[in-house]
C-alpha cells in the first residue's frame, strides 16, 4: 500500500465530517483541507469543491517545493504570478486547480508533527472573530476550561486579517514562528481574523478532535460574554493541565499526543 492508499480516507473523510451541513463549519465551497503524502508533496482540495461531498479526483497532489521557495522569498506576487504557481505545483499534468489557500497549506504541513490540516468557516469562531470585542479577547491567547487545553493545546495562534493567498500565508507563517518561540510548541489552533480556523495534527482524528473543541469553546466564550466578563484559567493553571500526566495519558487514548 502506497502513502496515498492509506492517507486519502482518511482525508476524504475529515472533509466529510468538517464539511457536515449540521455543523456550520463549512458550506458550499468553503474550507479546505490537506494531508502530507511525503517529504517531497500534499494532497489539498481543488478550489471550488466542496467538502461535504469532496471525491479523490477533487484533491490534487502539489510538491511542497515552488510553495515554500514563494512562501519564504521577499518579493510581491501578483495575481496572475500565484495562478501560475499554483499551476506549477502541481505533481500531475491536467488535474483541477488546487485551492488559492494551498501555500499556507504547504508551510503548516512542513511545521514538526503536523501531518493534518482542515480549515474551516466555523459560525461560532467566526461570530467571535468578526466582532471587535471577540476579536479582542482571542488575542489575549488565554484558555477558558481544562479540556480546550488538553485538546486544542495551551493558547491559541491569533492572525489579523489579510488578503488570502501569499500575504495570508505569509503572515500565519510570521504568527506560528513567534507562537513558537513564546510557548516552545506548534500551535494546534490558528484564528483568522474576519475570515475562519485552522486546526492541525499529526492525524485527521486529532484535527477534527481539535475541529469539535475549538467549536465548543467559542460557544463557551459567547455564552460567557452574555453573562459577563469572560473568566480565562490563569497562565499556572493551563500549564499545569499541559503538563499533568494524567491529561497526557488522556491525550494518547483520545489520539492527540
Amino acid at each position: 500500500m502506497t502513502d496515498i492508499d492509506a492517507i486519502l480516507p482518511q482525508l476524504l473523510s475529515l472533509s466529510h465530517d468538517l464539511g457536515d451541513a449540521g455543523r456550520q463549519w463549512a458550506i458550499l465551497g468553503e474550507g479546505n483541507t490537506s494531508a502530507r503524502l511525503s517529504e517531497s508533496s500534499f494532497l489539498v482540495k481543488a478550489s471550488g469543491s466542496q467538502l461535504r461531498t469532496l471525491a479523490a479526483d477533487q484533491l490534487v497532489e502539489v510538491s511542497f517545493a515552488p510553495l515554500l521557495e514563494a512562501l519564504h522569498s521577499r518579493e510581491v506576487w501578483t495575481d496572475d504570478q500565484t495562478r501560475d504557481l499554483l499551476r506549477v505545483c502541481c505533481v500531475h499534468e491536467g488535474v483541477r486547480t488546487p485551492s488559492v489557500e494551498t501555500i499556507f497549506h504547504a508551510g503548516l504541513l512542513s511545521l514538526p508533527g503536523v501531518n493534518f490540516v482542515g480549515h474551516t468557516h466555523i459560525t461560532s469562531i467566526n461570530s467571535l472573530l468578526c466582532s471587535r470585542g471577540g476579536w479582542d479577547l482571542m488575542q489575549q491567547q488565554k484558555r477558558l476550561f481544562p479540556d480546550e487545553v488538553v485538546v486544542c493545546g495551551i493558547a491559541p495562534c491569533c492572525v489579523p486579517y489579510v488578503d488570502p493567498g501569499l500575504p495570508l500565508a505569509r503572515t500565519i507563517l510570521e504568527r506560528v514562528e513567534e507562537f513558537i518561540q513564546r510557548y516552545g510548541a506548534v500551535p494546534k489552533t490558528i484564528y483568522l481574523q474576519n475570515h475562519g480556523f485552522i486546526a492541525l495534527g499529526a492525524s485527521a482524528s486529532e484535527v477534527l478532535s481539535i475541529t469539535q473543541m475549538a467549536d465548543k469553546s467559542a460557544h463557551i466564550l459567547i455564552g460567557a460574554i452574555a453573562c459577563g466578563e469572560p473568566m480565562f484559567m490563569s497562565d499556572a493553571d493551563v500549564s499545569r493541565i499541559a503538563n499533568r500526566p494524567d491529561e497526557h495519558l488522556r491525550q494518547r487514548a483520545l489520539g492527540l499526543k
